[in-house]
């Protein structure tokens, strides 16, 4: 029953949903996502079942995916610019941060990068901070969670491995010991 609630489902099922809607406890329905997840990593087929912010979704198994991109001819996300990128990256290793504290570590405005990234639902503003002028506090959303296929914040690379990648503004964050 899970199986056939997770394949109809066209977004991640949270844990509480899959219980109620199977009528059992959350630890009963957790072990059986669990035990499914187990099985579809172990046959290793075409589907995966995946815990994805706080939910649960099946996926194709990525070892496919230059196949099916060619199959079916990938329909492209749009894409960030490098400096929504950059922007995107500081916001998710420093939040809560306000724009200010954004723009002094880009050396420059990040308005705009910010308004995109509002506008695409990958950041909100999350409060404001508690100095003069109260400015906004921002930080990622459960969008930018299943848009880059993480369960939580902590599953984001260190910054060590983000800069292996050469996301050159991370460089910033690191040398100052900022994680």
């Amino acid at each position: 029953m899970i199986e056939a609630l997770l394949f109809l489902s066209g977004e991640p099922l949270k844990l509480a949903s899959i219980a109620k809607s199977i009528d059992c406890e959350k630890q009963e329905a957790r072990d059986i996502l669990d035990e499914l997840i187990l099985d579809y990593q172990e046959k290793d087929g075409g589907f995966v079942l995946r815990e994805i912010a706080g939910a649960y979704q099946f996926s194709t198994n990525e070892k496919y995916s230059e196949i099916l991109a060619r199959l079916f001819k990938e329909k492209k996300r749009e894409q960030l610019s490098r400096s929504s990128l950059d922007t995107l990256a500081i916001i998710a290793y420093k939040q809560p941060i306000t724009l200010s504290e954004i723009d002094d570590i880009r050396g420059v405005s990040s308005r705009a990068m910010v308004t995109s990234l509002i506008s695409k639902k990958l950041v909100k503003p999350v409060g404001n901070k508690e100095v003069p002028g109260r400015p906004a506090l921002y930080g990622t959303t459960k969008d930018f969670l299943i848009h880059f296929g993480l369960n939580k914040l902590t599953d984001l690379p260190a910054p060590v491995e983000v800069k292996e990648l050469k996301f050159e503004n991370l460089d910033d964050l690191i040398e100052n010991g900022q994680e």
